[in-house]
């Protein structure tokens, strides 16, 4: 009979794991938490000095009874939950709720899912870190105080089903505050100037640009100033004054954290975050690699460390010299330079194995999984190869006064390139020809002036969200994907190709949480309270005491707002618009993609239309109402009240015409500017 019974979080790791340990071993799943609070209340007695009230989740009554059957027949029991915060609370749950002496319980944790590691977990056995329990208690706490107190206050104000969240609605502030600055923007034209050269004995010609004078660069900002500009350059004489060639390097980036995995796995892969971590979960629990069994091929995927064991290194620099050639292994050790707190003592996320290419598993993985292995194999090795080598050309055109420039550059050694580029590390090779030296004449070029116009920010990624809400400090690696997932699951945002963009229902949420609860949606606020729970896990700041100074004021906060905030007016408006079955005047209801017109005989009546506001603006291109209109995901803008006419503006339009192309005009940042691109005129409004 088994003497020792090891307890996981996942059922897809019971088997490998039993694999790994033998016959003397039974290993058994939580499934996650057994543990939390109870759904209908509270759950926090803010009487009894915040202690909070766990109870057993709904479901999960048989499979506690199964646990702790088991813990009773064995001699040890190792809870083996995962290496972070969370696995650690819920080690501690399950350690309170089997019931068995403590002296008999055993916290093991293991950063790969290998049977060294496994094996090597057992003989580190240690106990449960109450400092890590005590961060993740509080975490929960803080959570659910935001998410109780807030979220019915918004049920009444606006829309049952709604919700608020210590993060998710500081995420959903900063995507509004993009939308914000990208509808105040206001375009600036400027010019640039390219000249296109002939150099004898060459059949290319030469392309550089305008910089300006010598040591100074001279911006162009209008049409009339490069008429003067290239005037003032006829009859010039051009000749090459400088001919300068350097070298440079690009170092290899470092292994994968969680969020540069979910921006890289964005950007390449066009994976979701929350795809992401639902594959890498399946590669770091274990695979079916044919010959092998079932193994983890990645290590735990939830860090914000670029660290790497000895033997991680010691063996990728061996296999990099091996394949590559000594010349490619790096000679100094990667490590991040950012300063911040690493949470937890994790490795970066790379391969278990660096043997195992992408080539050698191919056949034993899906193909998202295969394309996600690829990019953290990829990765992890490259970080420990030598920086690539370039070799740069510069060349200086003087015109009188004036002043061309060109560069260009090449690759001398690939060296990390030769497994892993990403997009900034794309330089085409572009050289420029031996026989430019200095003091060589050139025809006088053709000269091509190009407007351009400066672009607003860009709109959100799921990827430059996560990247924003990192360097903010705003959640840690385990809460970026499961935040954005909520906030888009709301309909507070949605997401067009790649893009996040504020819903109606986005604005009217944020718009609350901004008047009533500024301090939860401060980002300084909620990054100091990640501070605060860091803290916490380093035992320098009573959990309780974190819990203490946030509560009162939150609840001061909850009730002013309660009393004061005015009801948002989405409910059953009247409008003049007659329903066409009954002849009842149809009301304003609010859905779950915003507005909508519904029959008030409902259910006699189920007659429904949309909703369409009235900006008091004409169309420009059939004369009829503008009104403000949604996409099928819910992001708004204005178009033609007519459904046969194609007029759409994501800008509110204005009755004015552009005094100078008589284009009509459109309302940003207290302006009024031309809806033309080329045009660029704008005025006060």
């Amino acid at each position: 009979m088994a003497k020792n019974l090891v307890i996981v979080e996942s059922p897809a790791k019971v088997k490998t794991i039993k694999k790994f340990l033998g016959s003397n071993y039974e290993v058994a799943a939580s499934n996650g938490h057994v543990r939390d609070f109870p759904k209908s209340q509270f759950g926090i007695d803010v009487e009894n000095d915040y202690e909070p009230k766990y109870i057993t989740i709904r479901g999960k009554g048989d499979l506690l009874s199964a646990l702790r059957k088991e813990a009773k027949k064995a001699d040890k029991i190792y809870l083996a939950t995962d290496p972070d915060r969370e696995g650690e609370a819920i080690s501690w749950h399950l350690q309170q709720a089997l019931k068995e002496d403590p002296s008999k319980m055993h916290r093991i944790t293991f950063n790969e899912i290998t049977k060294t590691a496994v094996k090597a977990s057992i003989k580190q056995a240690r106990d449960i870190d109450m400092n890590l329990v005590d961060a993740q208690q509080a975490r929960r706490m803080l959570d659910r105080m935001v998410g109780y107190t807030i979220s019915p206050l918004l049920w009444a104000k606006v829309k049952r089903g709604l919700s608020a969240g210590r993060v998710q609605s500081v995420a959903l502030r900063i995507i509004c505050d993009r939308e914000d600055e990208i509808n105040a923007f206001i375009p600036e034209e400027y010019w640039t100037l390219e000249g296109s050269f002939s150099v004898k004995g060459e059949k290319k010609p030469l392309i550089a640009r305008f910089y300006g004078k010598e040591g100074e660069k001279i911006e162009i900002h209008s049409e009339e100033e490069m008429n003067r500009l290239v005037k003032e350059l006829e009859g010039q004489t051009y000749e090459i004054t400088e001919v300068k060639t350097g070298e440079r390097t690009r170092t290899a980036p470092l292994p994968f954290t969680t969020s540069t995995l979910q921006q890289e796995a964005s950007k390449v892969l066009n994976f979701s975050t929350q795809k992401t971590m639902r594959i890498a979960q399946q590669l770091y629990e274990g695979v079916d690699i044919k010959g092998n069994g079932t193994v983890g091929i990645i290590t735990y995927l939830r860090t914000d460390s670029t660290r790497i064991s000895e033997e991680a290194d010691a063996a990728a620099r061996e296999y990099i010299g091996e394949q590559y050639g000594e010349s490619y292994v790096s000679k100094s050790e990667k490590s991040s330079k950012n300063g911040q707190k690493i949470q937890d003592a994790h490795e970066a996320i790379r391969p278990t194995d660096i043997m195992r290419t992408p080539a050698a598993m191919k056949d034993s993985l899906s193909r998202d999984q295969f394309r996600l292995y690829q990019l953290i194999w990829k990765r992890f090795t490259a970080s420990r190869m030598a920086p690539a080598r370039y070799e740069t050309t510069s060349v200086h055109i003087g015109a009188g006064e004036y002043l061309f420039t060109v560069s260009a550059s090449r690759i001398v050694f690939d060296g990390f390139m030769s497994v892993y580029t990403a997009d900034e590390d794309k330089i085409k090779d572009n050289v420029l020809s031996a026989r430019l030296q200095e003091g060589m004449a050139l025809e006088v070029p053709e000269l091509k002036p190009e407007q351009h116009f400066t672009q607003p920010p860009a709109h959100y990624t799921e990827a430059s969200l996560v990247k924003t809400m990192e360097e903010l400090g705003i959640g840690r690696p385990s809460t970026y994907a499961p935040t954005i997932t909520t906030i888009i699951s709301r309909r507070y945002i949605s997401k067009e190709q790649k893009n996040l963009y504020v819903t109606e229902l986005g604005e009217v949420v944020n718009n609350i949480m901004k008047q009533s609860f500024p301090s939860i949606v401060d980002v300084n606020f909620t990054a100091t309270m990640e501070g605060l729970l860091d803290c916490v896990e380093e035992g320098t700041v009573q959990w309780k005491t974190v819990v203490r100074n946030f509560y009162p004021d939150l609840k001061k906060s909850v009730d002013e707002a309660e009393g004061q905030l005015e009801k948002v007016d989405v409910g059953d408006e009247v409008t003049d618009v007659v329903c066409e079955n009954c002849g009842r005047n149809m009301v304003i209801k609010y859905g779950p993609h915003g507005r909508f017109l519904a029959c008030p005989g409902f259910p006699e009546c189920k007659n429904t239309m949309p909703y369409y506001e009235k900006t008091g603006v004409s169309c420009p291109k059939c004369g009829q109402d503008v009104v403000i209109r949604q996409t099928k995901k819910g992001r708004r803008f204005y178009g033609c009240i007519n459904s046969e006419c194609d007029f759409m503006s994501w800008q509110k339009p204005s009755d004015k015409r552009c005094p100078k192309c008589g284009s009509y005009m459109t309302e940003r940042g207290g302006k009024l500017v031309c809806s033309e691109k080329t045009c660029g005129y704008s005025e006060k409004q």
